[in-house]
């Protein structure tokens, strides 16, 4: 079951769900709460090396990762991010979230900013049970044009939907969690098998 906009208000008011900041009443609406983009980017140095080989992942691996991504970059108002079309950009919201061990969240881009080219996500949209941190956003311009995209834009939105009941293995308390308590852009960290 996915929780309304009046029951978001009460997961919120009962820090149950926990956005900080704390979101203002006009940004929860329907069954989403409109979430902001932050300020800090990473991009894909693609001049660096002409492939990465996932289904081989020797030791070098996440050194190679580190050769083909920036570090973090910070935009602001008055100087934004132009992506262009055919590119790929991490970013994170600018709100940080606490989810508790019986919720999953789901992340979606906006329509408006979709019609336009704009993917807000590649492929990861949900948001597991037990998860704290900002929210990484793998944008990609699917557009001809070129995107201006300023920090604290509204960017996407997100819901929640109930689980049956708590989680035996919330994302904060695995051992294998790669992204825990995530603050900024992290980039993709692989695990060698």
């Amino acid at each position: 079951m996915r929780l309304c906009d009046t029951d978001i208000q009460k997961w919120l008011n009962r820090k149950k769900l926990i956005i900080e900041p704390f979101p203002q009443k006009q940004l929860i609406h329907g069954i989403t709460v409109d979430i902001h983009l932050s300020n800090k980017f990473r991009f894909f140095n693609d001049h660096v090396r002409s492939y990465i080989d996932l289904s081989n992942l020797k030791d070098n691996t996440t050194e190679s990762l580190k050769e083909v991504m920036s570090d973090e970059i910070v935009f602001s108002q008055d100087k934004p991010l132009f992506l262009q079309p055919n590119s790929l950009v991490l970013s994170s919201t600018f709100e940080s979230f606490t989810i508790p061990n019986n919720l999953v969240g789901w992340l979606d881009g906006r329509s408006s900013l979709a019609r336009l080219g704009l993917m807000i996500h590649a492929t990861a949209h949900r948001i597991d049970p037990g998860w704290k941190g900002n929210i990484v956003l793998e944008m990609f311009n699917a557009g001809k044009l070129t995107l201006l995209l300023r920090p604290k834009m509204k960017i996407a939105a997100i819901s929640f939907e109930v689980l049956s009941k708590s989680v035996l293995h919330p994302y904060h308390a695995r051992y294998d969690a790669k992204y825990k308590s995530q603050d900024g852009v992290i980039p993709s960290r692989i695990n060698r098998e």
